[in-house]
C-alpha cells in the first residue's frame, strides 16, 4: 500500500513530512504499533529496538525520548547514522525512515521533546535521566526499497 504522505516526486530533493504521516508516527505507541530503530557500533555490531516515543519534530525530523542508555544510544555516539522502520500490520503500511542522529541532553531541544513525549514512556523515567534524539531524515522508503523522498 502506498501511503500518500510518502508520495516520491521524481527528482524531490527534500524530504516533508505531511499530516497524515505525522498523524501515523505520532499515534504509533497508541496504535499498537511501535517504531522501531536500527543502530550500529563502532565495530559493525547491529543493534534493534522499540521506541514508544517517536515522534514527528518538524517536516523532515523525528525525535525520541532517550531513557535506557543502554546499546542504541552507545552506538550513536560513535555512529550516528539509524533507521526507524514504521509498520502498520492490518493497513499492510511499512516504512524505513534513514537519518543522521543528534542527542541533546540538555537544553530547548530536549524540553521540547519531553513534553512532547507519551505519558507512558515519561512514566518509565521518572528522574528524568532522558535525552532528546532528533533524527534528520536522509531518506524514506517502502519494505520493497522503493524510494519514497530522499535528500
Amino acid at each position: 500500500m502506498r501511503v500518500n504522505a510518502t508520495a516520491y516526486y521524481p527528482g524531490s530533493t527534500m524530504i516533508h513530512i505531511d499530516d497524515d504521516l505525522r498523524n501515523r508516527i505520532d499515534n504509533a505507541l497508541a496504535d499498537r504499533c511501535p517504531m522501531c530503530i536500527a543502530t550500529v557500533s563502532a565495530d559493525g555490531e547491529p543493534q534493534i529496538s522499540m521506541r514508544g516515543s517517536v515522534l514527528v519534530f518538524d517536516r523532515e525530523t523525528l525525535a525520541y525520548w532517550e531513557r535506557g542508555w543502554r546499546q542504541s544510544a552507545a552506538n550513536l555516539e560513535s555512529n550516528p547514522k539509524i533507521v526507524l522502520f514504521y509498520r502498520h500490520p492490518t493497513e499492510r503500511v511499512n516504512l524505513r525512515f534513514y537519518g543522521e542522529a543528534t542527542v541533546y541532553r540538555s537544553g530547548a531541544i530536549r524540553d521540547n521533546v519531553m513534553a512532547r513525549t507519551v505519558q507512558g514512556e515519561l512514566d518509565r523515567d521518572p528522574d528524568r535521566i532522558g535525552a532528546a534524539v532528533l533524527v534528520r531524515l536522509y531518506r524514506i522508503n517502502q519494505l520493497s526499497g522503493e524510494v519514497l523522498q530522499e535528500r
